[in-house]
């Protein structure tokens, strides 16, 4: 009797004989939801009959306000007579104010022509002639707008606020850069930093060190420091195992393989954490004229608080002009690194740089025999009146009356009718043990059960604050802008990378968006839309909008080509190209973008508690106005919580990711 063959099993026989776990197993986020699901199902009617659904509830919350109170009443009464305060606090704050007075007779000493040629000559010997042509010009205009002693007092806060900053970065990177658990202990504190608005740090210094130039510089500082803490930390972790192998070997010490090994190689990183830092510093520093920073900053705030497009404009120029010119002097360092000299051998080296500080002398010396000290006033140019005209016309034709679109006005009202209150409406109304399931789902699909954990305890702090109802509308807000932002953004960026002239044409308009001031956007956006969230969901947008055209048009661009052409070459037409090789290709980059677009929203939104935008924003800004420590505490301890879990589920983060970090 012949045996019989067993038949070969076919693959889907194969797949079925696996069963429901080892279809889990391929599909990770399947089993996550699913075991989120069970437990919701245990945990949920026990919850809900112990405290309800609906808002927080009020047996989960802490009443913080009196504590907090003690502690403002406590700084308040002790301010001008504890040691504390007299021989701790009060000596940082006479330093301060000595230093950034001291920087600003330096600059008024050089005079208008001394400064201008010091900025073209450092940016010709960093990055050439056209870059200091780009500085002198800058400053020039300066000076025409009107803005000369407002932006040199502006330039001495931030060389003062940037020198610290970098100070502090230095030694908090080094140590977190050579220290596993100082590494470990940091990340948090400066993730914690990162996400904070830089509205809500101004609130504890102007209780410590008052209204004026201490208190703005140490905020500047305590926001400008975390990007080059995070960078110096990078780039000395990340240094080649090769070269420090080698340099043990041949008995170094520690301290020669750090200056001999570690800081060479990092550099890069290092100037990009200079770039970075010398950035926010210029950003804080205009916020910071909220506290009395003066210079260009205060232009501009007395400029929103009358609705003065042209007089913010006018303060606006010069600001995007500091920045460009700083970070492009940067940027170029930090290209020049290792790469061959260039240009005549006599200029090179040491020789160019005391050509520049004698040239730069000898323009400075004639200018005080010419007395030049500040720009003459009789050579200046007014925009602020034509800038008003033109804004005045463009409200008078769009606010209201536009045929079909009915006006600006009607686009806010309609924005906030139809998006703004039904997003807030619903987020309010959802029980909150399901808000927090929701953000459990999506962070942990994303992530790790760590990023899941991290985010609902983030959410659930919000709750115990109290703040659950302003948070949920500063979110409907977030969620709204973010969404359009992304819209936009994606759109925008998909042109951009099909098209090198669109690319072109926009890298100017992104360059001034990107580097202009969170305070600058308000005006004109209120100017058109009025006062309300909707102006600070317009404003938000157009701050964040840069970013993610950006990160999109590189990710698009930084596809493989191999892949694309075998695409072309299999007959895929252009949208399949785009929706099934380089949008799944890209999207690292497009996750990035999104991650960026949510924090950059919400640090508008924030500052829009200025116009109208209420919530959170509005909370932080009655705390500054009536010096009330628990209300713009709380308010921002809640903006820290909220940030933080936005970050979690927008920022994929996998187990190997994870370790390797």
């Amino acid at each position: 009797m012949a045996t019989a063959q067993a038949a070969p099993v076919r693959p889907a026989q194969a797949g079925a004989r696996r069963g429901p776990l080892a279809a889990l197993r391929e599909r990770p986020a399947a089993g996550k939801l699913l075991l989120l699901a069970l437990a919701a199902l245990v945990l949920v009617p026990l919850v809900h009959s112990r405290w309800g659904g609906g808002i927080w509830p009020d047996a989960l919350t802490a009443d913080l306000s009196a504590p907090l109170g003690e502690v403002t009443d406590w700084i308040v009464s002790n301010r001008d007579n504890h040691p504390l305060f007299l021989y701790f606090f009060g000596h940082i704050s006479n330093a301060v104010v000595l230093s950034v007075r001291g920087v600003y007779l330096v600059l008024l000493a050089l005079g208008w022509a001394g400064v201008t040629v010091l900025a073209a000559a450092v940016a010709w010997r960093v990055a050439g002639v056209r870059l200091a042509l780009t500085a002198a010009v800058s400053f020039l205009v300066c000076g025409l707008l009107g803005m000369w002693v407002p932006t040199m007092q502006t330039l001495a806060l931030m060389a003062v606020a940037v020198l610290a900053s970098v100070v502090l970065g230095l030694l908090l990177g080094l140590a977190a850069g050579l220290s596993d658990r100082t590494f470990r202990v940091l990340r948090p504190v400066l993730d914690t930093m990162q996400v904070l608005p830089a509205f809500a740090y101004l609130l504890p210094v102007v209780l410590v060190f008052g209204i004026g130039v201490p208190g703005a510089v140490l905020a500047t500082v305590v926001y400008a420091a975390p990007p080059m803490a995070r960078l110096t930390a990078l780039g000395l972790r990340g240094a080649d195992g090769g070269v420090m192998e080698a340099v043990a070997s041949l008995g170094a010490t520690g301290r020669q393989r750090l200056l001999t090994a570690r800081l060479p190689l990092a550099r890069k990183e290092l100037l990009l954490g200079l770039n970075q830092t010398i950035m926010m510093a210029l950003s804080m520093a205009v916020i910071a004229s909220v506290i009395g920073a003066g210079g260009l900053g205060d232009r501009v705030y007395q400029a929103l608080s009358s609705v003065d497009v042209g007089a913010a404009l006018a303060a606006g120029i010069p600001i995007v002009l500091l920045a460009v010119v700083l970070d492009r002097t940067t940027e170029a360092a930090g290209r020049r690194i290792g790469a061959e000299p260039t240009g005549p051998a006599l200029l090179r080296g040491r020789r160019g740089w005391t050509l520049a500080a004698v040239a730069t002398a000898a323009v400075a010396f004639v200018g005080r025999l010419t007395d030049g000290r500040v720009w003459p006033e009789d050579v200046t140019v007014a925009i602020a009146g034509p800038v008003n005209t033109a804004k005045d016309w463009m409200v008078d034709h769009l606010y209201t009356g536009v045929p079909v679109v009915g006006g600006t006005a009607d686009l806010a009202s309609h924005f906030t009718s139809g998006v703004l209150n039904p997003l807030r409406s619903g987020l309010t109304g959802l029980p909150w043990w399901s808000v927090l399931l929701i953000v459990a789902a999506l962070a942990w699909t994303i992530g790790t059960w760590r990023t899941a954990a991290t985010a609902v305890l983030a959410m659930a702090a919000i709750g115990v604050l109290g703040v659950w109802e302003p948070s949920m509308d500063t979110l409907s807000q977030v969620l709204a802008a973010v969404a359009v932002t992304l819209v936009l953004g994606f759109g925008i960026a998909i042109g951009a990378a099909r098209s090198e002239r669109l690319e072109r044409l926009l890298r100017p308009v992104l360059d001034v968006f990107q580097t202009m001031p969170q305070f600058v956007y308000l005006i004109p956006v209120v100017a058109l839309f009025g006062v309300g969230r909707a102006p600070a969901a317009a404003a938000a947008i157009v701050y964040a909008l840069p970013a993610v055209v950006r990160i999109t048009t590189q990710g698009l661009r930084g596809v493989d080509p191999a892949a694309m052409e075998c695409a072309r070459s299999l007959g895929a037409t252009t949208g399949q190209q785009l929706r099934q090789v380089q949008l799944p290709l890209a999207r690292p980059s497009l996750l990035l973008a999104v991650n960026q677009a949510v924090v950059l929203v919400l640090a508008v939104v924030i500052i829009g508690g200025l116009v109208g935008s209420g919530a959170l924003g509005y909370e932080v800004v009655l705390g500054l106005a009536q010096g009330d420590l628990a209300t713009g505490l709380v308010a921002g301890a809640a903006i820290v919580c909220l940030g933080l879990m936005l970050d979690r589920v927008t920022q994929p983060t996998t187990r190997r990711q994870r370790q390797e970090s």
